[in-house]
């Protein structure tokens, strides 16, 4: 059977299983082990030409994979761990005359402070990979993504946030486990306008209020801020805000108008208008759990 058709098939029906295509991934995080067996219903071939809106961390726990990136394929068995950028193509499956492979795999939009964990040793131009030596470092890896999954679908109004948490233990455990990867610091400079940003989310802190408090001109900050973050400094302050806004909305009975002045913006309108764009639904269906 042609697999790809199977895959554009079942592309075209409103989908909500992450496993089949067609679901949309318009959470900031999802998580989930997909278990391939031969001739199995999650037999086929996944291609996304055009990769995705987030990051995907990726580790084979049984069997072995393949991954192609135009002429070349990257064979993945145990203890292999991938991370896929937004703009790397998906196109993998099960290798030709193994008889399973199941992966574990973490979909993620990033918080901005994350962009020196994302910088990995590359299986190809937009997929890092890391191999995991030794049965003990594989079973805590796999320990480490199952507690993502099981606290994404806890059930409790702030699961996705406190999964966030744990993709962030998980991410720092793999720059650990890489040391041939020249990890940088984040300068200091950097540091201190992130901080001073984070205690006035609530203002609209101009680049010069901002370049003060870092001792940077702002040209320099703003040069020096994309290049250790991989995002704009008013990129940034946003994702920051959309994140405090996303717990005072499920951990709070906090009035949406109150939520928007509470994380700096004046128009509630404006604000629900963002963070529809950014989020997938609007203020108050993300308290609704939608």
């Amino acid at each position: 059977m042609d697999k790809t058709a199977v895959v554009h098939g079942r592309s075209s029906v409103a989908q909500t299983d992450p496993l089949f295509p067609g679901y949309p991934f318009d959470q900031h995080l999802v998580a989930g082990i997909t278990p391939i067996v031969s001739g199995g219903p999650l037999d086929f071939r996944i291609d996304r030409p055009h990769g995705m809106k987030g990051f995907i961390l990726n580790m084979t726990v049984r069997g072995t994979g393949d991954v192609f990136d135009g002429d070349r394929s990257v064979r993945c068995e145990r203890g292999d761990l991938l991370l896929f950028a937004p703009e790397a193509r998906h196109d993998y499956g099960r290798a030709d005359g193994h008889g399973e492979w199941f992966h574990r795999w973490v979909y993620f939009r990033p918080r901005g402070f994350w962009s020196p964990w994302l910088q990995w040793p590359g299986a190809s131009r937009h997929i890092g990979r890391l191999h995991l030596h030794g049965e003990a470092l594989r079973a805590e890896f796999e320990d480490l993504f199952t507690r993502v999954d099981q606290t994404h679908r806890g059930g409790r109004p702030t699961s996705q946030e406190l999964a966030i948490n744990q993709l962030e233990h998980l991410l720092i455990r793999c720059v650990e486990e890489a040391p041939a990867q020249a990890t940088r610091a984040i300068d200091a400079r950097v540091q201190a306008a992130c901080q001073f940003i984070a205690r006035h989310l609530a203002r609209d802190l101009s680049l010069e209020e901002i370049a003060r408090e870092a001792c940077l001109s702002p040209s320099r900050l703003a040069q020096l801020f994309r290049d250790q973050m991989g995002v704009t400094i008013v990129r940034w302050r946003e994702d920051q805000r959309l994140i405090l806004a996303k717990h005072l909305l499920r951990s709070s009975s906090t009035a949406i108008c109150t939520v928007s002045s509470l994380v700096g913006y004046d128009d509630q309108l404006y604000f629900s208008r963002v963070f529809r764009k950014r989020v997938g639904v609007s203020p108050s269906e993300f308290r609704r759990g939608a």
